[in-house]
């Protein structure tokens, strides 16, 4: 059959391998990973906000050329 690991044991290697995973993780934000500068941050939200700006708007205009068609649309009913 084969040993069984006690609870104890098998919580300590399922640590290590948590703490391994954390490791891994911030060496990897920290080495790995190229951050933006603020300006260009600034920048990706600016075209962010003008993009959802404009998306509302055709929304909008979606919304009442819609609107009217189907006032006029029940007006025959």
């Amino acid at each position: 059959m084969g040993v069984r690991a006690s609870p104890p044991v098998q919580n300590i290697k399922l640590m290590k391998k948590v703490i391994a995973y954390i490791k891994d993780c911030y060496n990897e934000l920290i080495h790995k990973v190229s951050w933006p500068t603020w300006k260009e941050l600034q920048n990706s939200a600016m075209v962010v906000f003008i993009a959802s700006l404009i998306i509302a708007f055709i929304i909008y205009l979606m919304d009442i050329s819609f609107s009217s068609v189907l006032k006029q649309f029940y007006k025959l009913f």
